[in-house]
């Protein structure tokens, strides 16, 4: 079953190659959706895929990569879209 996520990270999720972690993690488990950097200092992404490998994905998000401080994770669920590929945005 595919699934779609939503998050926002906030904490000191930037300038710690938060982004680059999440795209490697996502294209190793094949899930689609983007990450993008926010003008308020959050982390923003979205998950396309398998339930267990979207999971895994938000489970790592709320670590996130050695050097980041990880205060608070909002995950949405939304309706699939039907995406593709994983962008760094």
């Amino acid at each position: 079953m595919t699934i779609r996520r939503r998050l926002v990270v906030r904490g000191r999720v930037q300038g710690v190659f938060f982004r680059d972690s999440i795209r490697q993690r996502a294209d190793q488990r094949s899930v689609a959706g983007w990450v993008q950097n926010n003008h308020d200092g959050t982390v923003e992404a979205v998950f396309e895929g398998a339930e267990e490998a979207v999971e895994s994905l938000v489970a790592y998000c709320s670590e996130g990569p050695r050097g980041a401080e990880v205060e608070d994770v909002d995950v949405a669920e939304e309706e699939v879209e039907g995406l593709a590929s994983f962008d760094v945005r």
